[in-house]
């Protein structure tokens, strides 16, 4: 309920923007996703697992094969990452 009459007063973009520089959340991604959201990423095979890095309002910041170098970028940007369901 109350985070229902928070979200009622705020623009989206002040919505997109909670949690800006503190918060990121990092998602498994797909190969065709990627040129969406990292454009000069290199063709890359569609059989290798992929990770990626976000920050609260949808930025990309990383991204990579090996999930653990996610929570290492997030650490050292001083990011606290959330899960998303």
């Amino acid at each position: 309920m109350l985070m229902k009459e928070a979200t009622s007063h705020l623009t989206k973009s002040e919505l997109a923007h909670i949690g800006s520089g503190e918060v990121a959340y990092i998602r498994k991604m797909r190969t065709e996703e990627v040129a969406k959201c990292f454009p000069e990423a290199p063709d890359i095979d569609p059989n290798v697992d992929l990770w990626a890095l976000f920050g609260a309002d949808g930025t990309p910041t990383l991204l990579t094969d090996n999930r653990s170098s996610t929570f290492f970028k997030a650490a050292e940007d001083e990011l606290k990452t959330v899960s998303l369901h």
